[in-house]
């Protein structure tokens, strides 16, 4: 076969697993993952890194959960646990505290929202799912941290989503040495989706990490790379919304980002992401619309 052969064959496996079409079981009932769905993030912490994301009382809370939904979000990912470099290590008592108190609280109000949380506590998974009806676990640490999350997730028979990172959000940013970075993140998805298949856990979603234990060069070269992990024939998510891959590269703060969340939203649309998560759910809706109407012309 000649080379033009090859890249024609490559060029065609990549667009046919970026058409391959994903749903997840949410509570009995199919998600499909046809079209782009956008994850809106609801931080109730007072240190996330992004300020304007801080929701610490019961109206922001309300606001916000009012704001995603109206803007078109699909799913409401709320994190109590700040895992932004050198964050505070808080305990599982106050994560479960703050969990509770708006878990409560959006149950009481919007009852249909599919509610994601961001732990990588399986205590805290546990509580949120057999307590409050969460129906995604997303886990930063690929279950590293807290060696009981697999198995918990196996036995809750929920949606998990796989991410990786090298060490806790307080040393990442000094475990950021690779000998071949590509290699031994595909090599990591590898052996965490087998061990997670074992377990019986159907529904697994892969997150490739951006701004984790990643230098400004590793969060662009996956990137360019976002295609490649179609090889794992799972649904990926991405979630690069404000964060320093933007504002360092152009010089700006977190607040000034959107321009640039937008653009590699867009890329990684293009590049067959799923899952968006992000800050900006209005923008980022906006973005799958129109990478939606552009991909079905004939």
């Amino acid at each position: 076969m000649n080379i033009i052969s090859l890249l024609c064959n490559k060029i065609f496996q990549i667009f046919k697993m970026q058409k391959t079409k994903f749903s997840l079981n949410i509570k009995g009932e199919l998600l499909e993952l046809n079209s782009p769905k956008i994850m809106g993030i609801l931080n109730v912490t007072p240190d996330s890194f992004y300020s304007d994301s801080r929701c610490f009382d019961e109206k922001h809370i309300i606001d916000r959960v009012s704001e995603i939904i109206n803007q078109g979000g699909d799913i409401i990912d709320i994190g109590a646990y700040s895992s932004r470099p050198n964050s505070i290590d808080i305990s599982v008592e106050e994560e479960m505290n703050r969990l509770r108190k708006s878990l409560s609280l959006i149950n009481s109000q919007f009852s249909d929202t599919i509610l994601s949380v961001d732990t990588f506590r399986a205590d805290v998974a546990k509580m949120c799912v057999e307590e409050y009806g969460v129906a995604i676990i997303n886990d930063i640490s690929g279950g590293e941290i807290d060696k009981n999350m697999f198995s918990t997730v196996a036995k809750l028979n929920v949606p998990y989503i796989l991410m990786h990172m090298k060490g806790t959000p307080q040393t990442m940013m000094m475990n950021m040495e690779y000998d071949n970075f590509l290699e031994e993140v595909f090599l990591y998805f590898s052996k965490k989706i087998n061990q997670l298949r074992l377990l019986g856990v159907n529904d697994i979603i892969v997150d490739p990490g951006f701004g984790f234990s990643k230098s400004l060069d590793d969060n662009y070269q996956l990137m360019k790379h976002l295609n490649d992990f179609h090889i794992f024939e799972l649904p990926l998510l991405v979630g690069i919304s404000r964060k320093s891959m933007i504002y360092k590269l152009l010089d700006l703060t977190p607040k000034e980002s959107l321009n640039g969340t937008t653009f590699l939203n867009t890329f990684a649309l293009f590049k067959g992401a799923n899952i968006l998560r992000v800050h900006d759910v209005k923008e980022a809706k906006e973005c799958a619309r129109m990478y939606e109407m552009i991909i079905n012309q004939k």
